[in-house]
């Protein structure tokens, strides 16, 4: 027994395998339970050469000696066996005696793991081949077979070849469309020809080795199912491979519509034509098409939506008798979000309204009609001889979220359990400001009053953090700490003592040292009150901390402060010099009858930092810097002068808040790429958010300009905060609406609608610095046109217009530089759309003034999108009718 451990142990999988050969079942049994214990001693560090060595053995050996199919399947597929497994032609050998149906039985259990448990095809399929069982049809076997076929060494040997060799070949290939994610592994081999799964299954259905009818219902089910572009594009590849004949695509008519009107748009396309071809063949009857026409006109995407209108035409063109079943039909897309769809729709009636007799179909079109767009509608009163019955316009009403209401901190955890379970869901997940405060704050409570039972209950906590158990030295812990501060993890290596005091002090002493950037201001306020609540751990432990807010976005009652510092008094307890500054930073004061009582009661503490508070309170805490714009490249960026306020008084990590802000005296070598700790910088001044926004204006930037991700997540907190919005806010949220990334420019949205849910929003302000951007290619038009119309869905028709109302004059002006027969410059891509959003907004808002340039827009020659919309414009906005 001993010679097989010392055999595994180094990693002689040949002898091994030798040994266990001549062993009955008994013997290996015996042997299990030292396996066992070898591969827990192993996975405690399975990154040494040592584990590396011996794990393919032990992966054999241990598949041996067991008996029990479950207890195999589970060691084979083991986590940390995948990383160096034994070959499947070992773990096959080994297993090879055993009875059929126990063969079978592991094979299957072992298909059943995810195909994230990386269990190997070749062992699969091997115990399948020995055990004579029929092959599973799950998703990992399914995908290790896909993987297995495509990959094509030998010449000569193509997918094709190998389809055909395979016995397994009908059960796989109908499990092959049931299977989720399969299309990017079928894309990994060649798109077209032998070599490809399109091909060889068109090949293998036109040989008959495949069911043809069965493989095409088949590939049209999974298009039906829909799931990710990879598999959409694959099997519609497919199914174009099968070249269908008329006759099967007519046997699949239902399917076709079903497609159509529910696939993915690409998918949609192809059912499409393939519904118009049997249509202009007769093919289709008339029902039919009203029903495809119904589906189609209701999608939002305006290539499947003209087509269809085409459609319409060509069949109306030829059978003048379908009017006026397909006249009703067209008509659906006169309730279309776009206004070009309208048009079309009602040209295509107009050209064919004479075929139609019945009164009850022109009843019909004129009850379709009132859908138009005002100018439309008018139109088709006029064209299709209809009466629309009068509407009294109702005045318009803006509809805004609720302005969202500030959630008040709960009280720090009172025992330490709680705190520490608190501590963990930290730890792994990231918090928000008011989790984090009140978990920071519950620290240094529990620190003053009991730290040994802290320390205690946080031990399975922090159990995993690498620097507890890690072998590194003390200036490796201290520069991860020097960067890492925010996440509590400072005040745990304190707290655990892996941090010397006398670094804590040195910190404090020399200030947050690093490269300077636009940021450091506000990191090094942050992390200042993180050092020296740590310092004050070790050496004199704060009772609790005076600057935990009140509210969430960071702002802290004057009463409580007052309270706070009282009890400070009581207890004798010294203040802290950055928590008190950072609650200076955040006490409220905009309410000046709740700051003035406050402040009397604070100087009647007769304390220091009562006198303090008082005169705090009872200065102007409005007053912000003087800013200046500056460009760069096609930005437009910010500087601002110093705030002699934040510098008077303060310690010194907190001064830099006060002084200027440059866009090019900045250095370039910043750290700051967590994007956790900007809703904490806003924290720091809530009542200030001019002075963040003017420091993360170059970051809102860079998601439009750049196309970065994620940079515009904060902008709804922005938002919320308090104090002026000023230019800072508005250029931050005219960049986040021209963000590259959907969920930017939706972040954005958000933000303008909480801004003009509170009254903040100059619509004025934002609309001519998103003209301003546009014009300098900052903000691309067709990304604006996204979110303004996202804002307008929700019923904000009337804050768009305002905005666009001074985006639109700064583009149109553009445009105006030529004659009617020399135009000017060629519009930007999505001015159309720009306008058409305007337009929609001020049909149903009832705008009525004069655009400047719009004229000279609406009067170029031509019926492009630009002029036509252009046009819609002015009509809207000299009747001022509201939809």
């Amino acid at each position: 027994m001993s010679s097989l451990m010392d055999a595994v142990r180094a990693g002689r999988t040949a002898e091994v395998v030798s040994l266990l050969d001549g062993m009955t079942d008994p013997e290996r049994r015996v042997l299990f339970p030292e396996l066992r214990a070898l591969r827990k001693e192993l996975r405690a560090d399975q990154w040494t050469a040592e584990a590396r060595r011996a794990y393919p053995a032990l992966h054999a050996a241990g598949a041996a000696c067991q008996t029990g199919a479950a207890g195999v399947a589970s060691w084979l597929a083991a986590s940390d066996m995948r990383w160096w497994p034994a070959s499947p032609g070992v773990l096959i050998d080994v297993l090879g005696d055993r009875a059929p149906g126990w063969l079978a039985d592991v094979a299957h259990r072992i298909a059943e793991r995810p195909v994230s448990a990386r269990v190997p095809y070749e062992l699969m399929a091997g115990l399948v081949r020995l055990s004579g069982c029929p092959v599973p049809t799950t998703e990992a076997y399914v995908h290790g077979w896909v993987e297995h076929i495509g990959h094509v060494w030998q010449r000569g040997d193509t997918v094709l070849d190998r389809l055909r060799k395979d016995p397994h070949l009908a059960r796989l290939a109908a499990a092959l469309f049931e299977t989720n994610d399969i299309g990017s592994r079928l894309a990994w081999t060649a798109a077209e020809g032998p070599d490809s799964w399109t091909a060889a299954f068109a090949h293998l259905t036109a040989e008959g080795v495949l069911d043809r009818g069965a493989t095409v219902d088949a590939c049209l089910a999974r298009l039906l199912r829909g799931g990710p572009a990879a598999d959409h594009r694959v099997f519609l590849r497919m199914v174009r491979a099968f070249a269908l004949t008329r006759d099967e695509q007519r046997e699949r008519t239902a399917d076709w519509l079903a497609l159509a009107a529910d696939a993915a748009s690409v998918v949609a396309g192809h059912a499409q034509s393939v519904l118009a071809s049997l249509a202009l063949d007769g093919g289709l009857t008339t029902r039919q098409l009203v029903e495809m026409s119904g589906a189609v006109l209701f999608r939002t995407e305006k290539k499947l939506v003209r087509a269809q209108l085409v459609l319409l035409g060509k069949v109306l063109a030829r059978d003048p008798a379908t009017a006026g079943e397909l006249l009703p039909a067209a008509a659906q897309a006169f309730g279309h979000q776009d206004s070009d769809v309208q048009e079309r729709a009602l040209k295509l009636v107009e050209r064919h309204v004479g075929k139609v007799r019945s009164s009850d179909v022109r009843d019909e079109l004129a009850s379709a009609a009132g859908q138009l767009i005002p100018v439309l509608r008018a139109r088709a009163v006029q064209s299709l001889g209809v009466t629309l019955a009068p509407e009294e316009p109702e005045p318009y009403e803006e509809v805004l979220p609720p302005a969202p209401e500030p959630v008040r901190l709960a009280p720090a955890p009172e025992s330490v359990a709680e705190l520490a379970e608190e501590v963990g869901a930290l730890l792994a997940s990231g918090a928000d400001v008011a989790t984090f405060e009140r978990t920071l704050d519950g620290l240094v409570r529990h620190a003053h009053r009991d730290r040994d039972a802290l320390v205690e209950a946080l031990g399975p906590v922090v159990a995993r953090l690498w620097w507890l158990t890690a072998e590194c030295s003390q200036y490796r812990l201290d520069d991860y700490f020097v960067h890492q501060p925010q996440r509590l993890e400072l005040i745990l290596a304190t707290l655990l003592d892996k941090i010397p005091t006398a670094t804590l002090h040195a910190a404090l002493q020399r200030g947050m040292s690093g490269s300077e950037c636009v940021h450091s201001a506000l990191t090094r306020a942050f992390n200042t009150r993180i050092w020296e609540a740590a310092y004050r751990i070790r050496t004199d432990p704060l009772p609790f901390l005076l600057s935990t807010p009140t509210w969430g976005t960071g702002l802290l009652e004057p009463d409580e402060l007052v309270a706070r510092l009282d009890e400070y008094r009581r207890l004798g307890a010294r203040v802290s010099a950055a928590d008190f500054a950072q609650a200076l930073l955040r006490v409220r004061r905009s309410d000046p009858a709740a700051a003035e009582a406050a402040a009397v009661r604070a100087a009647a503490l007769g304390t220091a930092e009562g006198t303090r508070l008082a005169k705090w309170l009872t200065a102007d805490g409005t007053a912000l810097p003087t800013a200046r714009r500056r460009t760069a490249g096609p930005r437009i960026l910010l500087e601002c002068g110093e705030l002699l306020e934040l510098q008077e008084d303060f310690p010194p990590e907190f001064r830099p808040l006060g002084r200027p802000v440059t866009v090019y005296g900045e250095r370039r070598h910043c750290y700051h790429w967590d994007d956790h700790i900007r809703p904490h910088w806003l924290a720091v001044l809530p009542e200030r958010r001019e002075l963040v926004a003017v420091r993360l204006l170059r970051d809102f930037s860079t998601a439009a300009v750049d196309d970065t991700r994620g940079t515009a997540a904060i902008l709804p907190l922005v938002a919320e905060s308090g104090g002026e919005a000023g230019e800072a806010v508005h250029l931050s949220v005219a960049y986040g609406l021209g963000a590259r990334h959907p969920e930017d420019r939706l972040a954005a949205v958000d933000a303008l609608l909480v801004l003009a849910a509170r009254e903040q929003l100059d619509a004025a302000r934002l609309g001519a610095d998103l003209g301003q951007l546009v014009r300098r290619g900052a903000v691309k038009p067709s990304r604006l046109v996204e979110s303004v119309r996202t804002a307008a869905a929700t019923g904000a028709d009337a804050t768009v217009w305002e905005m666009l109302r001074h985006t639109l004059p700064v583009l149109l002006a553009d445009l105006a530089t030529g004659g009617t027969k020399a135009p000017g410059p060629a519009p930007a891509r999505g001015m159309a759309d720009l306008l058409a959003v305007a337009a929609e907004c001020a049909e149903r808002t009832g705008a009525r003034e004069e655009l400047p340039h719009l004229a000279r827009a609406a009067d170029r020659p031509g019926s492009s999108r630009l002029v036509t919309q252009a046009r819609r414009l002015r009509s809207a906005l000299a009747e001022g009718l509201a939809a």
